[in-house]
Order: C-alpha cells, then structure tokens, then sequence
C-alpha cells in the first residue's frame, strides 16, 4: 500500500510542479510530504476544495495566502486582486490539479466542481477512515499546501 500511496502521491506533485511551470512560468518545489497525524493540515487565507468519489473517495485541497495567490495573479497579468478572482484563481489551480490526476487515475476517479472557503479558521471535512497526506508547496518566498485525502 505504501508504494501505490507514493505512485499516487508523485502524481499530484508532478500536477502542481506542471502547474507552476505553465501558469506562472515559474518553478514551485514539494517539499517531503508527510501525513498530518492527530492534527488537521493547516488552511491558509484562501481554499480551493475538489471532492473525490468513483473508485477513491475522499477530498483534495489546495491552500495559500493571500499575498502569494495575488503575485501568482500578477504573474499571469491579471491586474484585479478582488476576493472574487483570488477565489477563482485558487479554485482553478484546484481542480487543475485534480483533472491533472484524474488523467493519471483513470475515469473511475471522479472529481466535483471546486469549492472554496476563505480564511484561515474554516473547517474542512475529511472522509472517515483517511489521514491527510500533506505536501508543502514553495513558490518564491511563499508557502501553500496541497492535501490529498482518498481512501
């Protein structure tokens, strides 16, 4: 079980080094993942959220802050730094990651539409039975996180 965990866990990151690249025209480095053990993974200022069901179940979200999704939107020439487009922006990325992994996993693995929370306080439901894999993600001098919690 461990190596398919890796194998699908190389996959995700492999989808936000993509993203990074092509996006921003920048590179993003992962740091070691690790499981988020007797605690929940900490959620940043803005949470773009993708339920996962079909073959796995479970949830993936993409967190950062504010500041960093505000230089990501500059970078892509995007002068409106309004709630609502850093809303859209994380909620892109997101589902980008998810469809990036849903090409890997195959037709089985289902993703929903994203949705978002804002703030650092908001509460996140994880499926019963999982442990949130957390990869750390570093863009410049920022820090945002990517969770995977499938079954």
């Amino acid at each position: 079980m461990v190596a398919k965990t890796e194998s699908e866990v190389s996959v995700f990151i492999d989808g936000v080094l993509n993203y990074f690249g092509t996006a921003v025209q920048q590179v993003a480095e992962c740091g070691t993942p690790y499981l988020a053990l007797n605690r929940s993974p900490e959620i940043s200022d803005y949470t773009g959220m993708i339920r996962i069901s079909g073959k796995r179940d479970g949830i993936v979200f993409f967190t950062a802050p504010k500041s960093m999704l505000c230089v990501m939107l500059m970078r892509m020439q995007e002068t409106d730094m309004s709630h609502d487009n850093l809303c859209d922006l994380v909620g892109e990325i997101a589902n980008t990651l998810s469809g990036n992994a849903r090409r890997d996993f195959g037709h089985q693995f289902n993703i929903s539409v994203p949705s978002v929370v804002h703030g650092r306080n908001s509460a996140v439901e994880y499926p019963a039975n999982t442990r949130p894999i957390v990869i750390p993600i570093e863009w410049r001098k920022y820090h945002a996180r990517l969770v995977v919690c499938l079954n």
